[in-house]
């Protein structure tokens, strides 16, 4: 259901675009809300107090980080919690975050970590080595604590914190991905009082005790989100008092508010539609960045879910098994007529896992393994795994039956319902129906296997085991009752085996050539099938924030990055000074007022939430 970031998923993801979520950056000031009922103009607070708020289309799973797997939730994490490391802003490489070093023994097996001293969680106390080595065992002890990001702890042996400065990971056995650990470390004196980790998210007491750059102040279900400025953050206060998610249903809505200034910032749902995008271009004080995104946009097949004790659950269409139908309904996917019609060319045609962006691990068939469209060979592949035409031009099942596929599909993503509708004429072409199942909560029938096809996409990380691993047998639900790490209930050995070998594997040509192998597998498996790279296309209010910085520098992203780089180094229009937080890339973008809104917060589930277009990392 992917995105990100996660999750990502989210991610997108997450992970989703990975389930396609959206976010919009908008002034909350600028909105008529509960809260604020008269709209106006984006400005600072009265109490002289500087707000850049953010809209959103996509809703937040849960504001727990052991239980977030949204793009947008793991991204407001990212804010309120330090991670071990960080990914620098100009080109992805692991750079301090709460640890400053980290070593490891010669055989690769102990991992150490210098715990800075100068982080403070913001109810005063120190954070410390204890509070990260808590972190990772709670994961490592607690099913419902490893719900989103349970495969980092996997291969731990032990955890300990020998001093306050000091933390010390042992392996079972060599692990690469231990300088990109994306988990946020919390407060021990604060989270060992929770009582079960699958139930709680983090949204009743505030403001909720964290170490990063902002503090998370307040929420209220399907309106805002608020954090503050956390002015004792050690690379610097951000220069904005508050930041705030607003949520946008209407993407029109949102650009609507833009124009008039009573929003900075747009994402869209995952990006603004070419048509949005281009009727801002020139507008007075709006400028459109286009950059090459970091996730990607697939259709996922239903595997026939099962759970890790061998049980199979859900509905989805048994003709789906078989691989020659999933590689024949790719085959009649024209993916250059989606990035021309659909994305109107702010994206690049799918082929790979991994997006271009992420050249050491991107991916590509060669010309005679590539399922390019050709809707004479999927007719000839359905036709020779026996699903042929009766007389009424149907392809019918073994029962005899049509055949129609159900579609999952995001109620809030244009670009779901128009690849909607082409797939309605392509496969018609061939004989099979398709029915369209827009929702505005795809999570609830996706976690319980009832789908036959679904849109899917990940946000993914510089470093990308999370998005890999989410395809293993190891992340399926112990159980059909419970909730697994998996996107997709895929489970394959030869999968399982190359993502093993990457995982042990230091050498980075080499590690990369395994990942390499994995997209492989997972492209001839044909569960999952990416259609398109979307730009991250966004838009922002220059009259309103002076600068703002992208991912990576030279033609990155703003919203959903790898960190918390953009919104702590916004630097409002009328600062008067530079940022001497970060560097700036010149992009400019709005002060916003009022509160972080997110739709759907009160939809919190208990279980690991599926990633949407946009929804992980």
């Amino acid at each position: 259901m992917g995105t990100n970031d996660q999750k990502r998923s989210l991610p997108h993801g997450l992970r989703l675009v990975a389930l396609a979520g959206a976010a919009a950056l908008t002034l909350t000031a600028g909105l008529a809300t509960p809260l604020d009922p008269a709209p106006q103009q984006a400005r600072a607070a009265d109490d002289g107090k500087k707000v850049l708020t953010v809209a959103v289309a996509q809703s937040v799973d849960s504001l727990s980080p052991f239980l977030a797997v949204r793009l947008l939730s793991t991204s407001i994490h990212r804010l309120m919690y330090e991670y071990l490391t960080n990914y620098d802003p100009k080109d992805n490489h692991a750079i301090p975050g709460l640890a400053t070093k980290w070593e490891s023994s010669p055989d690769k097996l102990t991992w150490t970590y210098t715990i800075r001293a100068n982080s403070t969680w913001s109810d005063g106390e120190q954070a410390t080595a204890e509070d990260a080595a808590w972190t990772f065992n709670k994961m490592m002890t607690d099913t419902g604590a490893a719900t989103a990001n349970g495969s980092y702890v996997g291969n731990f042996r032990k955890v300990t914190a020998p001093s306050p400065t000091e933390l010390v990971i042992e392996l079972k056995k060599p692990q690469a991905t231990m300088a990109a650990l994306d988990v946020p470390i919390v407060p021990k004196h604060v989270w060992e009082k929770v009582s079960d980790f699958s139930e709680f998210n983090n949204d009743k007491s505030f403001p909720v005790v964290g170490n990063g750059p902002f503090v998370l102040s307040g929420y209220k279900a399907d309106s805002y989100v608020r954090l503050k400025a956390n002015k004792d953050f050690w690379r610097g206060s951000p220069k904005f008092d508050e930041l705030v998610f607003r949520y946008y249903k209407d993407q029109d809505a949102a650009v609507s508010a833009l124009r008039k200034g009573e929003v900075s910032f747009v994402a869209g749902s995952p990006s603004l539609t070419p048509a949005q995008a281009e009727s801002l271009k020139g507008a007075d004080d709006i400028q459109v960045n286009d950059a090459p995104g970091r996730r990607f946009y697939a259709l996922a097949t239903n595997p026939g879910a099962k759970a890790k004790n061998g049980k199979k659950f859900g509905d989805g269409h048994p003709s789906l098994l078989d691989q020659r139908v999933r590689n024949a309904l790719f085959r009649a996917v024209d993916r250059e007529a989606i990035i021309d019609k659909v994305f109107r060319g702010h994206a690049v045609e799918g082929e790979g896992y991994i997006p271009p962006r992420f050249q050491d691990y991107f991916w590509k068939p060669s010309a005679d393994r590539k399922l390019a469209y050709d809707p004479a060979e999927a007719a000839r592949l359905l036709d020779q795994a026996g699903y042929k035409k009766n007389g009424d031009g149907k392809r019918v099942g073994k029962d005899g039956k049509p055949i129609t596929y159900r579609v999952l599909c995001h109620a809030t993503d244009p670009n779901d319902k128009a690849v909607g509708k082409y797939l309605q004429e392509w496969w018609g072409e061939l004989g099979i129906g398709v029915r369209l199942n827009c929702l505005d909560n795809v999570t609830d029938p996706w976690l319980a296997g009832k789908y036959d096809l679904a849109f899917d996409g990940w946000s993914v990380n510089p470093d990308p085991d999370f998005v890999l691993s989410i395809h293993t047998c190891g992340a399926l639900p112990a159980t059909p009752e419970e909730t697994g790490a998996t996107d997709n209930f895929i489970c394959d050995k030869k999968y399982d085996e190359l993502y093993a070998r990457q995982l042990t594997e230091y050498d980075p040509a080499k590690r990369a050539d395994i990942v390499k192998q994995m997209e492989s597998r997972l492209y001839d498996l044909g569960y999952m099938n990416v259609m398109a790279y979307p730009n991250a296309v966004e838009a922002f209010r220059t009259d309103q924030i002076k600068s703002i910085t992208t991912m990576p520098a030279k033609a990155g992203n703003i919203y959903g990055q790898d960190g918390y780089w953009s919104w702590w180094s916004a630097v409002p229009a009328d600062s008067g000074g530079s940022s001497d937080n970060a560097s700036s890339t010149g992009v400019v973008v709005g002060i916003v007022a009022g509160l972080v809104v997110l739709g759907g917060l009160g939809a919190f589930a208990a279980m690991r939430r599926r990633a949407t277009a946009e929804e992980r990392e």
